[in-house]
């Protein structure tokens, strides 16, 4: 595979939970904005040539808060949604990029990606048909929950991965994916969607999505430099 992987990553998001006056993507994170950590772990991927990263059309702190960087565009086309904001991207983009080129979504939330991880996760992929998804098995037991909070029965949890990001396939097959699917919760549902089987490729637990202030402060501690 040679340098021409298109990474989306979109940021258009409110992210009001973590009950801060900013967007979550730019929150300080160490010293620089969330979503700073990510584009750079995406940057220093050499097989990725391009990183567009999806804003809000009214963002007010992109401009204030992120200096430019390596191989990262913006676009403000952002949507209502996941989905919306990940196709506006790429249809920002589409007149550029080759039908059969790669595209990888990472959400800006996840800021502990490592490079490394997405090189292994490219290399798992470059060969595939349909393209995939980092994801976890799941070790907790599962319960199906009824009425009145009590539990129906539990669920055989040995099938049962929990998906994280980046997740990666054809340009064109993943832009028919949302164009038929635009409230899919992720890229790999809209691909199922059409009738494709997006491979699981074993992620990590250090990847996490910052949704809730404990997200945050566990963040910040991983991406803390060792000693």
């Amino acid at each position: 595979m040679n340098n021409n992987i298109i990474a989306i990553v979109p940021a258009a998001g409110t992210g009001t939970r973590l009950g801060d006056a900013l967007p979550k993507q730019y929150l300080d994170v160490n010293g620089v904005p969330l979503i700073r950590h990510a584009l750079d772990a995406l940057a220093r991927v050499t097989r990725i040539s391009r990183i567009v990263v999806v804003l809000s059309p009214d963002d007010r702190h992109w401009a204030n808060l992120m200096p430019d960087l390596p191989k990262v565009t913006t676009v403000r086309v952002g949507g209502a949604t996941r989905g919306e904001s990940v196709l506006n991207g790429m249809q920002a983009v589409a007149a550029e990029v080759a039908a059969d080129s790669w595209v990888m979504v990472h959400d800006a939330a996840r800021p502990c990606i490592r490079s490394e991880l997405i090189d292994q996760f490219i290399d798992e992929l470059e060969n595939d048909r349909v393209g995939g998804l980092l994801a976890l098995p799941l070790a907790d037991t599962i319960k199906l929950g009824g009425d009145n909070l009590r539990v129906e029965k539990t669920l055989p949890r040995e099938a049962i991965w929990r998906a994280q990001t980046p997740q990666m396939f054809r340009f064109e097959m993943l832009r028919s994916g949302l164009l038929k699917t635009p409230a899919a919760t992720d890229e790999a549902q809209a691909i199922e969607l059409l009738g494709h089987q997006p491979k699981l490729v074993m992620g990590d637990s250090a990847n996490l999505k910052v949704t809730y202030a404990p997200d945050l402060k566990l963040a910040r501690m991983l991406l803390t430099p060792g000693d």
